[in-house]
């Protein structure tokens, strides 16, 4: 089938495959090749508008941010290899996205990304749409993660800096109920034991190095909630032994944990 676009009076196969043959093949002055570039973009122009849609919240003007779709476009459209199937759509929305994404690069990220994985992102991206073109379907991520030969957890780090493009107030309004609360609400607080607990972690690293009478005294002492007196009783020795005993554990312990210039505390 073939169309004849109005504005040129110029006749074009009307199928993408064979609208990007003649881009791909003709020269960039050929009137032709002009009148392929211009059916494909018409085309297409409401998938570059709704990836443009997705930022519609940036502080960029809809207007730029569908030039730059369209660069996308037309950057799909001299790639996009026919012989590997006839879906142009699939192909090119990751590539339109991908150079919006690219636009906001080293300007607008709400929050800080590494550069590394800035670039992951980017050659995530074009893996994607390679990938999408190759299988006729979404890759999965073993396959996206292997065929750029990285780790799992760097494919995550990839995926998850999309999100720095679209940073949520913590007062927002997580429904449109009445009550709907905000996203503040949900966040876990700061637990009073986590400290207490990275403490005991780090006693416990140096705990093997006492001798074990020492030990048990401080077991006795700490966690049997046994005084001085009944320690002493308990292993047959007085209580001024126990107390120099504890006094030179918990200091062996305190400036392995806290440094050596520690200042000695009561116990």
């Amino acid at each position: 089938m073939t169309t004849v676009l109005p504005q040129t009076g110029t006749s074009v196969a009307d199928g993408d495959p064979e609208l990007v043959k003649l881009v791909q093949s003709l020269p960039r002055d050929s009137e032709q090749r002009n009148a392929a570039y211009e059916k494909l973009i018409g085309r297409y122009e409401s998938l570059v508008r709704a990836c443009a849609q997705r930022y519609r919240h940036s502080p960029e003007s809809p207007e730029e941010l569908m030039q730059v779709g369209y660069v996308g476009l037309l950057k799909a459209i001299n790639n996009f290899d026919p012989s590997f199937g006839s879906n142009l759509a699939s192909y090119a929305q990751p590539c339109i996205a991908g150079e919006i994404k690219r636009h906001f690069r080293d300007k607008r990220w709400h929050v800080h990304v590494k550069r590394s994985t800035q670039e992951l992102r980017l050659e995530l991206c074009r893996a994607r749409a390679e990938l999408t073109q190759q299988l006729s379907r979404a890759p999965k991520d073993d396959e996206l993660a292997e065929h750029l030969g990285i780790s799992h957890d760097e494919l995550r780090d990839a995926q998850r800096a999309d999100l720095a493009f679209q940073a949520s107030s913590l007062d927002a309004p997580r429904s449109t109920g009445a009550d709907p609360g905000n996203l503040a609400d949900i966040l876990g607080e700061d637990d009073p034991q986590l400290e207490h607990t990275l403490d005991i972690e780090s006693v416990w690293a140096h705990w093997g190095d006492l001798p074990e009478r020492e030990q048990r005294l401080l077991m006795m002492r700490f966690y049997g909630n046994m005084t001085q007196a009944e320690i002493g009783e308990r292993l047959g020795i007085s209580q001024m032994h126990v107390s120099r005993l504890l006094a030179g554990a918990l200091s062996y312990l305190r400036e392995r944990v806290l440094g050596p210039d520690t200042a000695r505390e009561p116990y």
